[in-house]
């Protein structure tokens, strides 16, 4: 149950930051909407307390964390690709997975000690 907190965390920490870029775009000349803003702090705090959850059940921070903005960072990446035409090049591909090998490697030293 702790890992699918951990997911909703990260998809609501991921949603908080798409909002943030609407937030932060005109649209066909007039200023973003408002409720932007609310996306992006519902979408924090909602992140932060589901978080602490994750802490609270008992998975490590140093593996949570390091899952949460791996995640964030490649989940990120790619949604901004898809909806605002951002790049990710092949060098930001190799630099997020190397992202991904390090929390592997986190979590491989954590179950060797």
């Amino acid at each position: 149950m702790s890992w699918v907190v951990l997911a909703i965390a990260i998809l609501c920490e991921v949603g908080a930051t798409l909002s943030l870029r609407m937030a932060s775009t005109p649209h066909e000349g007039r200023a973003p909407s408002r409720r932007w803003y609310l996306a992006v702090v519902a979408g924090y705090a909602a992140s932060f307390v589901l978080f602490s959850l994750v802490l609270r059940m008992g998975i490590g921070l140093a593996i949570s964390y390091g899952i949460w903005t791996a995640a964030g960072v490649a989940l990120t990446a790619i949604a901004g690709r898809v909806f605002f035409t951002e790049p990710f090049t092949r060098v930001m591909v190799a630099g997020t997975l190397l992202i991904m090998l390090g929390v592997v490697l986190i979590e491989l030293g954590q179950a060797a000690s």
